[in-house]
């Protein structure tokens, strides 16, 4: 057979495959009794969202109507709103006894099938983004976070951190408490000392695929050593990750608690501060000097002050201490920081707390004096800015990923709504529905 003539063969073959391939599925409209499609304006009354079959919003209608050639869902007198985003997670593991054995015993893979669990769990409270700040493993969160934007498992769209930068025998040092010899296996690459090793650091994380980069600019409460929870970063090392970082195209956010170190990381040009434990009105105005953003993660306070009060809790004396400390100053934090007028993002640090009570988190911050409303736009609109990921999500309007969530009532009068989500949509498919 000449080439030319096996060449039109395939040719037409190819043209019937595709002529016999099933037509592209139809998009989706979703109808709701209630929708708050741009947090921090008014909601609206019925409204149906039409969806493409890419998973992208094409508009928002008024009222209920059947939209010809779209599947139909019918959330009834539902109350929807964007998916939520939480801006700190730790998707590899959870706070509890076995932690310092499985720091020594679990392999990659066993990171990564406590994520895929802890992923769906998350996804299923009504999380759709997230940010991974730190992960156990090496490679474990990037794999969960490119098999669920593949499509291959259900989750959250994740950004990821990797490991977390931290110094020597600093918080996000993992060895302490360990023998030598165990000690050294566990000693991370994200371990730096020094401006010169510090860039090291961010560029190898970097490399290994993270999307933010982490550092531990303070002490922190988990950590099994008494070293406070000031500053550990020298201002130069700090100023370095901050170079490094942002001449790849990341941004840098810091661990912090203490005063000091919330405004050391502040003045080298973080772009965001987890926790903020201390802050004073002083910090307050450095944050918005550098326009930086607060993730407060009160909800890590209440939990670590409960595990500490508890003396058959398996946290060591040294974490005690520091929980006592640091967990009952978070509300009145946060009560500082949103009368100062700092951008506040939603985050959990889940992962201290279980993953799926991430929305626990909106019951304290309106007991901080936050309006429902506020709660929620900290976790939509400022979320998706923070992540810089407001091109995709954070509002539903056309061209943006249909991620949706619905509840049986409305959160602007009770927020304890959003503990028990009812219905979840992520780009465009549903993973939740209760009927």
């Amino acid at each position: 057979m000449t080439k030319p003539i096996q060449f039109l063969k395939l040719a037409i073959g190819a043209i019937g495959l595709a002529a016999s391939a099933p037509a592209l599925a139809a998009g989706t409209s979703v109808q709701c009794g209630h929708l708050l499609d741009q947090p921090g304006q008014s909601p609206r009354g019925a409204s149906t969202i039409e969806i493409a079959a890419d998973g992208t919003i094409v508009a928002i209608h008024e009222g209920k109507i059947q939209i010809e050639g779209t599947d139909l869902v019918d959330l009834g007198d539902k109350f929807c709103l964007p998916g939520l985003i939480d801006s700190h997670v730790h998707l590899t593991s959870e706070l509890g006894p076995k932690g310092r054995l499985y720091a020594v015993t679990r392999s990659d893979a066993d990171w990564a099938m406590s994520a895929v669990l802890f992923s769906r769990r998350t996804l299923m409270a009504g999380f759709t983004s997230v940010q991974d700040v730190g992960a156990r493993g090496d490679d474990a969160i990037y794999a969960v976070r490119d098999a669920i934007a593949r499509g291959d498992i259900a989750g959250p769209r994740i950004l990821a951190a990797g490991k977390t930068i931290s110094v020597s025998g600093g918080h996000g040092d993992g060895r302490h408490g360990y023998s030598e010899a165990v000690a050294a296996s566990l000693l991370s690459p994200a371990i730096c000392d020094g401006p010169d090793d510090c860039r090291r650091a961010v560029r190898e994380n970097i490399r290994r695929g993270a999307d933010v980069i982490k550092i531990t600019a303070t002490g922190g409460v988990l950590s099994n050593t008494a070293a406070g929870t000031e500053q550990q970063f020298f201002d130069d090392e700090m100023r370095d990750i901050v170079k490094a970082a942002h001449s790849m195209g990341r941004q840098v956010t810091a661990h912090a608690h203490g005063k000091g170190g919330i405004e050391a990381a502040l003045r080298a040009g973080v772009d965001s501060i987890e926790h903020g434990t201390y802050l004073d009105a002083k910090t307050a105005a450095l944050f918005k000097k550098h326009d930086a953003y607060l993730i407060p993660t009160v909800l890590a306070g209440a939990t670590v002050v409960a595990l500490a009060n508890d003396p058959k809790s398996f946290l060591p004396e040294a974490s005690r201490v520091k929980a006592r400390q640091v967990g009952p100053q978070s509300i009145e934090m946060l009560r500082i920081a949103r009368k100062a007028g700092v951008k506040i993002a939603f985050g959990t640090d889940s992962g201290v707390s279980h993953h799926g009570d991430n929305a626990q988190e909106f019951v304290l911050m309106v007991e901080a004096g936050f309006t429902p409303m506020q709660a929620i736009t900290s976790a939509t609109v400022s979320a998706s800015d923070h992540l810089q990921i407001s091109d995709q999500t954070g509002t539903l309007e056309a061209g943006k990923q249909a991620d949706l969530i619905a509840v049986g009532g409305s959160p602007l009068d009770d927020i304890k709504q959003l503990l028990d989500v009812d219905f979840v949509m992520k780009g465009g498919k549903v993973y939740k529905n209760k009927d």
